[in-house]
């Protein structure tokens, strides 16, 4: 009798434990994807209420440089402060799911850095703005290239390609070679494809915790 209760102890235990894993991680990717989404949304509504915006011209910045774009640089930085602290909440998530501090600190760290870029907007301190960005982008990447772990193939191909992207990016724009998209064109190169790999991390993790509580159920 103890040896039966016992391993109805352990099995209940596993099922706990697999449900409580379900839960992180969808609360974890549900937070992502709303940060991700709503941010980029964001950028596309002050593009088109910007007058005289240049895409392949301006920085994405200047969309929340109060100076340039006005009262609508508050669009911008609200919705990138928010998408930090989304971030930041979808990471403490991640790490109760997957328990890796160094994945986790990748991402506390990046989506650290929007609050601050928007908080320091580029006519309020530049230097601060720049910095924020620039570490903001290399944690990003960084927990792009190292979530190919927590995937499965072939998908886990996927951050590394994109991730790849940003770095060749990142080198063409330092090198001054901007293939003739301009400025503002290069950087979205550098910052779109690891933003829709997280949309699509996001969805995965969504995906693999309804998967797991369907298994747990059976």
């Amino acid at each position: 009798m103890i040896e039966e209760g016992s391993t109805t102890n352990l099995i209940s235990a596993h099922f706990q434990s697999r449900i409580m894993n379900y839960d992180n991680k969808k609360i974890a990717g549900l937070l992502g994807f709303v940060a991700t989404v709503q941010f980029v949304l964001a950028v596309f509504i002050c593009e088109a209420l910007y007058s005289g915006y240049s895409v392949g011209q301006q920085y994405i910045s200047d969309l929340g440089n109060w100076s340039l774009a006005g009262n609508y640089a508050a669009i911008f930085n609200a919705s990138i402060i928010l998408a930090g602290i989304l971030g930041i909440a979808s990471a403490y998530f991640i790490q109760k799911a997957f328990k890796n501090r160094l994945f986790t600190s990748l991402l506390m760290i990046s989506t650290f850095c929007y609050i601050l870029i928007g908080v320091f907007a580029e006519d309020i301190s530049m230097p601060m703005h720049g910095i924020s960005a620039l570490i903001g982008l290399i944690f990003g990447l960084g927990a792009t290239f190292m979530s190919s772990k927590f995937v499965k193939s072939p998908l886990s191909y996927a951050p590394i390609i994109l991730g790849g992207v940003t770095l060749l990016a990142i080198v063409l724009q330092s090198s001054g070679f901007y293939l003739g998209l301009g400025l503002g064109g290069i950087e979205r190169l550098e910052v779109y494809p690891y933003l829709l790999w997280g949309l699509v991390f996001d969805a995965y993790l969504i995906g693999e915790a309804s998967n797991t509580a369907f298994t747990s159920k059976r």
